[in-house]
């Protein structure tokens, strides 16, 4: 295995960590839990799941691997801030669209080389990355898996009462 590929192997194996974390967490909680805030005045446990499967959703145009899975997400977790929307997806529904999202994802990264790691990612023009090469879809498999990480601390500190 070349250094590149190791790289790759190391930051996807982060992310399947941090989904596989994630998904456990959330899908442990009750429908009474999920409605906890993570503290006084901020976003309920389940807007932040949503908002996880959202923005994960939003990986397969940015990467170039494919069409978003649930665009209807965007309105409710990425367009307005929690409690903006009257009805949110169920936690039945956020688990099975997050489940789908992850092991959609994961087929799809399974399949790109360190090579098309290093791609330019379909945010960034070409002549941006010519002078910008970080602007890749590694970069932004490595910050999407710290975004994921980041919000996962937080459902944690909420310490989910029954």
């Amino acid at each position: 295995m070349t250094a590149e590929q190791q790289l790759v192997d190391a930051a996807l194996r982060a992310w399947k960590l941090n989904a596989d974390r994630v998904e456990k967490f959330f899908v442990a909680l009750s429908a009474d839990q999920l409605q906890q805030e993570v503290a006084p005045g901020r976003n309920r446990l389940i807007y932040l799941w949503g908002h996880l499967a959202a923005v994960n959703d939003g990986l397969f145009p940015l990467l170039g691997i494919g069409p978003r899975l649930h665009p209807e997400l965007d309105p409710t977790f990425l367009a307005s801030p929690d409690r903006a929307v009257a009805t949110l997806p169920s936690a039945s529904e956020l688990k099975d669209i997050a489940a789908e999202i992850d092991r959609e994802l994961w087929k799809a990264f399974s399949r790109l080389s360190a090579t098309d790691w290093i791609a330019k990612h379909t945010a960034v023009s070409d002549e941006d990355f010519v002078r910008e090469p970080h602007r890749n879809r590694f970069s932004v498999l490595l910050s999407r898996t710290s975004h994921m990480s980041f919000h996962h601390g937080q459902a944690i500190l909420a310490k989910p009462r029954a």
